[in-house]
């Protein structure tokens, strides 16, 4: 009895210590990030998540190590983490002039699993590692958990590696194999080394982060397992295992944190944020039509079909749209150019025909093109629109008479009328490429001015090209030529620099014959410069079912590679090229699109392509993707493999006016030679995208 009247009282003083915390400090605001990146304290990290979609900028700095991150919140229960650390006390290479004056810069992947969500006992829990895919100068592996009580969030871990290089206590999986108390030294750059995961000494750490009563403010206390004894900078002096640091909240998406480590070693930073499910559209638009019905025809008046035409082209975003009738069906038939969602837009469409709406239509049919090939019709019942239009009496509503089919076109239509497209387009763009943690240079770029040019020869024939300026550079420290371990690979990316040396060069010239070959496949062939390195001719065929969460397509190229001298010749090497893709997405992750490529990559190597993206509510995409094929890592050269990670970003969150446009950021470590692929200026199915409304 005694027993269960003390339990009660703990529970009844911990929920009143909470109480009181709600009172009188102000709620937390959020995780904050560690000086590797991703939620934590300061050197370790704790077992907290931030909020899904957050994505934050983190730079930190003392005097051996300058970290740079980004990790991104990628599900409530992953957290991502991409990392460079410039190691300021050594050089990137002992080759006399290969890397100049350059610090030597460590790259790395991060991951941390969600094991299980706090509880009113329990704590949350998380397994972690750190270098993952890197040289392994830092690789840890740790379980973690942590508790929060009233402003005070305590954690305690277990560390491998480099969390746990002090060795406090035994290695628990020791007692299960005898390998597991050893680890051995760095691995190959690029590589992911599982054999070594949970290996060698181990030891906790832990800490606690409070929350001042003024809110900007936060506190934290550590320790740490690391003794720094074989750090890659060199033996560093550990004073104190007992880490202290503050972090001020600047604004809702800034924070500055400052430290003081080891006990004679201050650390700085910053931390800039944003949340990709929380980025809102802020459109100037033409309001949807209001629902206005006019006395009805029996046929469609020149006049008001006109203005129609163009109600449907400027305010439902349909480009060339036509209008036709064929017995009880109205057709509206246009390419969505305004809308992202393309939804907005047929919804807009059945308004503006509803409000002149010819006697006898029961159906209307709205269907979108795209590049000339016909993606999707929307079946509407006339008598549920118009009731919705309208509205339901109170308690009678019923839901929309409406489906999404195989794209329908009247063969015979009685009536139709149009407005052309326009045959010739044009555009000019900004262009920046870039490759990330060369040898040879930290970051190396290109910045220039695209100047694009498409013309229809027909209604599937389309000839275009583009014209790429040079604004700025800097591939001429691009010393492949020199490094110290070359693949043995052709040389089919390699020579980017010969490439960049040229001011004004047609990046490409093709003619693109697209077809919709009836069902759900869609076929494609090109000839020409199909890119800047390389030109030939090639076809596409995709399979691909309306709203379906999977897809299948195959391409098959025969390329040579452009002479850098004269972009207008060709060398002499050549190779076939081409790949099975398949899409798929998961039926318990819909918002998730998982790619796998299997094929003959340009260096005439044969392997696998995976890539995985996510998109977010904003409609911002961030994937990754990396390549394995049949050459050795030592053929390869340093990387192992092909990797490289991507946003994609919606126009519209900049706009001021709905556009279907986005900007491509991509990420890549290395410039190398194997698993590369053709870099095709059409994919079918990024030109289907409309066939599954839920992806756009």
């Amino acid at each position: 009895m005694k027993k269960h009247l003390l339990l009660s009282l703990m529970a009844a003083s911990v929920s009143a210590a909470c109480q009181v915390h709600a009172e009188t400090w102000p709620e937390p605001i959020g995780p904050s990030q560690t000086d590797f990146g991703g939620v934590g304290l300061l050197q370790t990290p704790t077992a907290r998540m931030a909020k899904e979609g957050e994505f934050s900028l983190n730079a930190r700095d003392n005097r051996q190590y300058r970290y740079y991150s980004a990790s991104l919140q990628l599900f409530p229960w992953l957290e991502t983490t991409v990392r460079y650390t410039d190691v300021r006390t050594r050089r990137y290479s002992a080759v006399e002039g290969f890397s100049g004056n350059q610090s030597y810069k460590d790259k790395a992947f991060d991951l941390k699993l969600r094991v299980w969500q706090e509880g009113f006992w329990l704590p949350e829990v998380a397994v972690g590692s750190r270098d993952l895919g890197g040289t392994g100068l830092f690789d840890s592996e740790y379980l973690v958990a942590s508790k929060a009580w009233g402003p005070f969030d305590f954690t305690l871990g277990l560390g491998w590696g480099y969390l746990g290089s002090s060795g406090t206590v035994k290695n628990p999986f020791c007692s299960a194999n005898d390998s597991f108390c050893h680890r051995t030294g760095n691995g190959e750059p690029g590589a992911i080394n599982g054999s070594q995961m949970f290996h060698g000494p181990a030891a906790l750490f832990g800490g606690v982060e409070y929350q001042t009563p003024w809110q900007p403010l936060r506190l934290k206390l550590e320790y740490e397992g690391n003794n720094y004894q074989d750090d890659f900078a060199g033996r560093l002096e550990q004073r104190s295992k007992v880490n202290v640091g503050a972090i001020y909240r600047l604004t809702n998406w800034a924070d500055f944190n400052l430290s003081y480590e080891r006990g004679n070693t201050f650390m700085f930073g910053v931390t800039v944020r944003t949340n990709f499910n929380d980025l809102r559209q802020s459109h100037i638009d033409e309001a949807p039509p209001a629902y206005q019905p006019q006395p009805q025809g029996d046929l469609l008046e020149p006049t008001v079909v006109a203005s129609q035409l163009s109600a449907l082209k400027y305010n439902a975003g349909l480009d060339g749209p036509r209008i036709q009738t064929k017995g009880s069906t109205l057709y509206v038939t246009g390419e969505q150019s305004k809308y992202r969602d393309t939804r907005e837009g047929v919804d807009r469409a059945n308004r503006i025909i509803m409000n002149n709406l010819p006697a006898g239509i029961q159906t209307l049919d709205v269907t979108e093109t795209r590049y000339g090939m016909p993606q999707v019709t929307t079946h509407t019942d006339v008598a549920s629109l118009r009731q919705s239009l309208v509205g339901y009496p109170l308690g009678h509503e019923q839901p929309l008479q409406q489906t999404r089919t195989a794209p329908t076109e009247p063969v015979d239509s009685e009536q139709g009328f149009f407005i052309r497209p326009a045959r010739l387009n044009y555009s000019l763009s900004p262009v920046l490429n870039q490759s990330v943690g060369g040898p040879e240079n930290f970051y190396m770029y290109q910045i220039g001015v695209m100047g694009n040019v498409d013309y229809w020869l027909t209604d599937h024939l389309l000839v275009g090209g583009s014209v790429f300026a040079n604004v700025a550079n800097n591939y001429n420290k691009f010393n492949y030529n020199g490094a110290p371990s070359d693949s043995t690979l052709p040389r089919v990316r390699t020579h980017i620099r010969d490439y960049v040396q040229n001011n004004v060069y047609v990046n490409d010239l093709q003619a693109n014959y697209l077809r919709y070959l009836g069902g759900d496949v869609y076929g494609q062939v090109y000839g020409g410069y199909l890119e800047t390195m390389y030109g030939g001719v090639g076809g596409e065929v995709l399979y691909r079912p309306i709203d379906s969460n999977w897809a299948v397509g195959l391409d098959a190229n025969y390329v040579k590679q452009r002479d850098w001298d004269n972009m207008m010749q060709f060398t002499d090497y050549s190779a076939p090229t081409g790949h099975l893709t398949g899409y798929w997405r998961p039926w318990f992750s819909q918002d998730v699109l998982v790619k796998a490529s299997v094929g003959q990559y340009l260096a005439k190597d044969k392997g696998v392509t995976l890539d995985v993206s996510k998109r977010f509510d904003s409609g911002v995409m961030v994937g990754f993707y990396a390549t394995k094929t049949n050459v050795s890592a030592k053929d390869y050269g340093e990387g192992d493999f092909t990797k490289g990670f991507y946003i994609s970003i919606p126009m519209d969150l900049f706009t001021v006016t709905p556009t279907r446009g986005r900007a491509m950021v991509n990420w890549v470590p290395l410039t190398r030679d194997g698993g590369q692929m053709l870099g095709r200026k059409y994919q079918l199915y990024d030109l289907t995208s409309d066939r599954d409304a839920r992806f756009n």
